[in-house]
């Protein structure tokens, strides 16, 4: 089964991603609001799939995501933001992200997005 790791400041983006993944072959191995929190996640538990906010307490999306990178290149990562800066969206794809979503999130736009990452459906 295919392991998710959700990480955003927000509790209420957590659950609302958490919420949309229900119906997939997922299983969500954790939710954290940092960065900091999601690399340790990273190196003990290897998740699948990491949907990475941007913006965040402690460390910010795009540092976490050349430590996810380093730890574990294989991750499907996908950033999920409230910033509409299209080079910051580059600059996550040039690093390493497999896709990118802008907030607030639709239930269909997390499904396609999802759809796509997972190379479902395409």
């Amino acid at each position: 089964m295919t392991t998710v790791l959700i990480v955003d400041d927000s509790s209420i983006m957590r659950r609302t991603i958490e919420k949309n993944l229900t119906g997939y072959d997922l299983e969500v191995i954790g939710t954290v609001s940092n960065g900091v929190e999601a690399l340790e996640v990273v190196q003990e538990k290897k998740p699948d799939v990491i949907t990475l906010d941007i913006t965040m307490p402690e460390m910010d999306g795009i540092t976490c995501l050349e430590g996810i990178m380093e730890i574990h290149p294989e991750a499907k990562v996908m950033i999920i933001t409230a910033l509409s800066d299209k080079l910051t969206g580059l600059l996550a794809l040039d690093k390493g992200a497999r896709g990118f979503l802008y907030k607030p999130v639709s239930a269909e736009s997390l499904q396609k997005a999802f759809d796509k990452l997972l190379s479902r459906n395409v």
